[in-house]
């Protein structure tokens, strides 16, 4: 039993194996603050939907207007978030960017805990974004510059499994403990993040392409586990400091204008634009935000506490089925499945919703969990799952940090427009058009997949 598990252990494809385990440490590490963020998102979805009644757990009430503000203002934040993150990363490195995360995020539950007025909560809401917006940027980045190719996308697509446990744990603090509760359970989580990451180095590329090669290799050995009487395995890092300093020229060859107008370039941000419109305007963020009012529309008469907690099961059975079989399969694949899923759930939740407000469909009000829940899954399976992986893979070496930052702030502005417009484009439309709105955008995306994506898996990041 021992031989056997120690040869899964020496596995290459293992995450546990001698080469890449301190590889996923340093994942689960940082992941914490995706966690986090994750649960404040969660847990302000059933709160929003409380604060519309006169229960509200505040000493106010806030209208539809006010609603769609709260949800949008995570958006800004994460514009915000990502500028920083991306004009920062590259001059003070991966690591302050990951410290400075914690700031706004207990910031957002102090204003949340101590709110006597709406702008409160819209502030709170900000600061909660520049946190996700800021991680969206240097994580992924961070991630894939530590990993090795082969576990590449199963390491960068925990990003996500772990925004979807912390969902999942915030519906679950929502509708369990009370709305001044919740905020002690949560600030520790920043704090350990802060604590834990202090020892991890920062990444061999940063480092190299700051000229500082006794740290890179030091980071290098550590991230590969490397000894330092092995000789042989360093080649690999001379091998990936010459290509490094030959691309970027160590700051003799700065970038220009004509780095961002190549063929691989252009091609890379057709794929990047059709993914962050597809990850929007296929609705799935806006189900998570608005999930307590989406299940409330849809003519369901089941506990929409009981629904929201099962689409977070969903969500996290998706992202984690990502993690297994993203490295098999490929990238490509599963954003296929995914959008196409997507649609044709979309297209079916819309048609339960015009229909129910025509016929009794009582008998069958188990159908609306069930068929958003399918919907989720294949969302989180491709288009949720991988997007950050395929969008730093698609991009060339020399320009990847820049253009995946000018991309992430794309993503935060469609976030922001997506969450502003959901709840009103429900109230003034109704809901059926506004669904099967989205699965035009899902079907689209699968056809510009289907024909112009190519295949990014165990690509190289030295590749362009």
């Amino acid at each position: 039993m021992t031989l056997k598990l120690g040869a899964v252990f020496e596995n290459s494809n293992c995450l546990l194996s001698r080469r890449t385990r301190y590889q996923f440490l340093a994942t689960f590490l940082v992941n914490i603050s995706t966690f986090a963020h994750g649960i404040g998102v969660g847990w302000m979805s059933p709160v929003m939907r409380d604060l519309q009644t006169t229960q509200s757990p505040l000493s106010f009430s806030v209208y539809v207007e006010e609603v769609s503000w709260i949800g949008s203002s995570l958006g800004i934040g994460s514009i915000i978030g990502n500028l920083l993150a991306g004009l920062l990363q590259d001059r003070i490195g991966r690591k302050p960017i990951m410290y400075a995360l914690t700031v706004p995020y207990v910031c957002f539950w102090l204003l949340s805990y101590f709110a006597e007025t709406v702008e409160y909560l819209y502030l709170a809401r900000l600061l909660a974004g520049i946190t996700g917006g800021g991680g969206y940027i240097v994580l992924p980045i961070f991630i894939s510059e530590i990993s090795d190719d082969k576990v590449r996308g199963r390491l960068a697509s925990m990003v996500m499994l772990s925004v979807n446990i912390g969902i999942l744990v915030g519906y679950v603090l929502s509708t369990s403990v009370t709305y001044y509760t919740a905020p002690l359970f949560i600030i520790p989580l920043p704090i350990c993040y802060f604590i834990s990451n202090l020892f991890l180095p920062e990444t061999p590329f940063y480092l190299i392409n700051n000229g500082k090669f006794g740290a890179a290799e030091k980071s290098f050995r550590y991230y590969k586990n490397i000894k330092d009487d092995d000789k042989s395995s360093i080649l690999e890092f001379e091998d990936i400091k010459h290509k490094l300093t030959k691309e970027n020229g160590l700051k003799v060859n700065a970038l220009n204008y004509k780095d961002f107008l190549t063929r691989p370039a252009l091609r890379a941000y057709g794929t990047a634009m059709v993914l962050v419109v597809a990850n929007q305007f296929t609705g799935t963020f806006c189900f998570t935000t608005y999930l307590s009012d989406t299940f409330a529309l849809s003519h369901t008469t089941l506990d929409v506490s009981m629904c929201t907690i099962v689409i977070g099961v969903v969500q996290i059975v998706g992202a984690y089925t990502t993690t297994l079989i993203c490295d098999k399969f490929g990238r490509k694949i599963l954003l296929l499945i995914s959008t196409l899923g997507a649609s044709i759930c979309l297209a079916a939740f819309g048609c339960f919703i015009y229909f129910a407000e025509i016929y009794d469909l009582s008998a069958v009000d188990w159908l609306p969990l069930v068929i958003l829940s399918l919907d989720i899954f294949m969302c989180q399976l491709g288009l949720i799952g991988v997007f950050f992986v395929v969008l730093v893979e698609v991009m060339p070496a020399k320009i990847r940090s820049a253009a995946v930052s000018t991309f992430v702030v794309i993503l935060s502005c469609t976030v922001f427009v997506a969450l502003k417009i959901f709840p009103l484009c429900m109230q003034y439309w109704g809901i059926s058009i506004t669904i099967w709105s989205m699965s035009l955008f899902a079907i689209a995306s699968f056809v510009y997949f289907l024909i112009f994506l190519e295949e990014t898996n165990s690509k190289s990041m030295l590749d362009s």
